[in-house]
């Protein structure tokens, strides 16, 4: 009889790593090892995904419409957020009740506060896309002193309440369950899945470095300008190439002030990323933090090695130092530059760890992910 599985996500309408990568395991776990998956939903009714659904899936939209909380005013935003908590936990129930699943998987959103207490016989399970450092911590970068810290520290509390209630905890990195193991036991490590591979992979002869993601102060794009103002002076004929979505405003003015406007091309998003890849030699990664860092493996998939800050949390578990990529110091961007110089200047090294790169990709195939999951589904459902 298939495994009856369920996953809590706010919406699927986003072009986010959560809605990609909980597509892309539905999708296989459905079409290659027959479960029987439902998708619920709270916001996006009368949106489509943005990633192809396999026609085996259902999706349940139970219409909570919690974005609309911010368009509030902040005094009564608390209250509507509350009600809007207990309608939820009403209408999952009663879902859950209907759907009667083996196992329900919460993404860990608003969801956690309440899933242990619903009583429907599945076997709860919490997947974590974020890494403990930067997560639920209201943006405090760590300090711990302050209202913020105050109600970061009070909101974690009360997660890891949840978490302990839970059958199985699943973060993405073996660096990020270091984080929890003093607090959570019932923890696993499962790494996010790669769903293609490229025909070719770049020969990395390209005098050209790639760098992706959000325009956003997260991925360090500033961080890796002035790296590559460094790069520059030494390597002129060389250029470096951004991707992604959002304000590329503050960066122009980086890229104008350092005079960089030959070697510098900052991009919107591109809708096949592995082109870019198999055009350049260097993927740079300059993240601040991440949940994994997924666009790293994509990169090596297509044959090219990274340089990357060693952030929390995730380029520790991709890359291997002097292996398939190299990693740097967080924030240091004076060494970042002379990572990137070192494989400018030693071509067949970049060569050698760009095959390197392509290899360990493997590990991160859907099809080796899918059956670590099913792997972990069937524990737990013959316990």
């Amino acid at each position: 009889m298939a495994l009856k599985l369920v996953y809590c996500i706010p919406s699927l309408f986003s072009f986010g790593g959560m809605e990609k990568v909980v597509t892309i395991k539905a999708n296989y776990l459905a079409d290659n090892f027959n479960y029987d998956i439902t998708i619920i939903l709270t916001d996006g009714k009368d949106k489509d995904p943005a990633f192809p659904l396999s026609p085996k899936i259902k999706v349940v939209n139970l219409d909570i419409n919690y974005d609309k909380i911010w368009r509030c005013n902040i005094f009564i935003k608390f209250f509507i957020h509350h009600y809007k908590q207990i309608l939820y936990e009403k209408r999952l129930k009663k879902a859950l009740l209907e759907i009667k699943p083996d196992i329900t998987v919460s993404m860990l959103r608003r969801e956690i506060n309440f899933l242990s207490h619903i009583k429907d016989g599945s076997i709860k399970v919490g997947e974590l896309h974020f890494n403990r450092l930067n997560y639920r911590d209201f943006n405090t970068g760590g300090n711990a002193i302050g209202v913020k810290a105050f109600f970061a520290f009070i909101w974690m509390k009360q997660l890891i309440r949840e978490l302990r209630k839970i059958s199985k905890f699943v973060v993405l990195s073996h660096e990020d369950k270091a984080n929890w193991e003093a607090d959570i036991s019932n923890i696993a490590v499962i790494h996010n899945p790669l769903s293609e591979y490229p025909d070719k992979l770049s020969d990395c002869s390209s005098k050209k470095v790639i760098a992706a993601g959000r325009y956003v102060s997260q991925k360090g794009f500033d961080m890796l300008l002035e790296s590559w103002k460094i790069v520059t002076k030494s390597h002129p004929d060389w250029t470096l190439s951004i991707y992604g979505d959002g304000d590329r405003t503050a960066f122009e003015k980086m890229v104008e002030k350092y005079k960089m406007e030959d070697s510098v091309a900052l991009n919107g998003a591109v809708t096949n990323l592995n082109s870019k890849f198999l055009e350049s030699s260097i993927f740079a990664f300059s993240s601040r933090f991440e949940g994994f860092g997924m666009v790293v493996a994509e990169a090596m998939s297509c044959g090219i090695p990274a340089v990357s800050f060693a952030c929390p949390c995730g380029p520790k578990d991709i890359i291997t130092d002097n292996v398939n990529g190299l990693l740097v110091e967080p924030n240091n961007t004076t060494e970042f530059a002379q990572k990137l110089c070192y494989l400018i200047e030693n071509e067949n090294i970049r060569k050698e760890m760009g095959k390197s790169a392509a290899l360990r990709s493997k590990d991160f195939d859907i099809k080796v992910i899918a059956e670590q999951w099913n792997n972990l589904f069937t524990e737990l459902t013959h316990k």
